[in-house]
């Protein structure tokens, strides 16, 4: 029997602790690990490669705009005074709506919130948007 791959358009999201509603897209999760060179002078040409330091991309969430304000108090929050970090679960969603993937961000806050563009000819949902920035990243199943 073949196995097929997963559709990325079934996932959830949950924040810890924020009531947020669904999000129509999530982007920019990854982590990669610099690369360093170092060479010797007895080294013929090809220079040494050590790890370097690790990294985590932000997140960008999009969501159509509703009633709730839980992304932008959140930003807000941070912006007056202390930031608050929060663990996020971002979850891949098989055919049945039972979790196959699972990813967990830890550490996470909010370093940028944009609201909706506005434009009277258009037929769009109005959309916000919120920049993550975390420490780190698990994959949970």
């Amino acid at each position: 029997m073949a196995t097929y791959p997963y559709g990325r358009f079934r996932y959830k999201v949950e924040i810890e602790g924020l009531e947020a509603g669904g999000f129509s897209e999530v982007t920019g999760f990854d982590a990669s690990i610099d690369v360093m060179e170092y060479r010797e002078g007895d080294m013929v040409q090809t220079p040494m490669k050590i790890p370097g330091l690790k990294k985590y991309g932000n997140i960008t969430l999009r969501k159509g705009l509703a009633d709730s304000r839980a992304l932008y108090d959140w930003m807000i929050a941070g912006v007056d005074g202390e930031v608050t970090r929060k663990t996020i679960t971002i979850s891949l969603l098989g055919q049945t709506g039972d979790v196959v993937a699972a990813w967990r961000v830890i550490n996470a806050w909010p370093v940028k919130y944009t609201g909706p563009d506005f434009n009277a000819t258009s037929s769009e949902v109005a959309v916000e948007t919120l920049e993550i920035a975390h420490e780190g990243m698990t994959r949970e199943s």
